[in-house]
């Protein structure tokens, strides 16, 4: 699926196929370079980290293992609900461990703030976050976050991983939906 399949649903391209691969690029040149020798386990944050997470593990040169949990505050709507569930957790024992949480996008921060909280308490060597996209104008609780791709403006965004009641995942760029489609009149 690309832009022109998606017709008068796309409102706008924000950052294109290109743009990301490079950025991933990047930023696992810097995870290569802060965890070597290290025992890192990178998780992905189900559903919307799919995406990056296969495009960051391919770009990483460092040895790392991968889990994912699944944890949701949104539903079907396009504004996080605020109450976290936690829909699959962890497979790996994490005690002692480096772990990088790979996400797709920090919104409010309140998921995240939720899932750091509950990593923590499992006792990690470490904790760090990497996500490709940051809404700084949205965030609600201070997280602290050390690799970003981009800081993007406080729009829906979809593509890349993210999505529309379910839609739109499998977009090689990042994008906005024009209103008709999430706010029909």
């Amino acid at each position: 699926m690309d832009a022109a399949d998606m017709g008068m649903d796309l409102e706008k391209v924000l950052i294109s196929e290109e743009e990301l691969q490079t950025k991933i690029k990047e930023l696992a040149g810097k995870i290569d370079a802060d965890y070597a020798g290290k025992n890192l386990l990178i998780v992905g944050v189900l559903k919307g980290a799919v995406m990056i997470m296969a495009d960051l593990a391919r770009s990483l040169h460092i040895e790392v293992q991968m889990d994912w949990m699944a944890v949701s505050s949104y539903g079907a709507g396009t504004k996080s609900s605020g109450v976290v569930r936690t829909l699959k957790d962890l497979d790996t024992d994490i005690a002692d461990r480096h772990v990088l949480v790979v996400e797709d996008i920090i919104d409010s921060g309140l998921t995240l703030s939720w899932l750091i909280h509950n990593l923590e308490s499992r006792r990690p060597a470490s904790v760090e976050i990497c996500t490709l996209l940051r809404k700084p104008e949205a965030v609600k609780v201070p997280i602290d976050v050390k690799y970003v791709g981009f800081d993007i403006p406080n729009e829906f965004v979809i593509g890349y991983g993210l999505d529309y009641a379910e839609r739109f995942r499998n977009l090689p760029f990042i994008g906005t939906l024009a209103r008709h489609v999430y706010s029909p009149e």
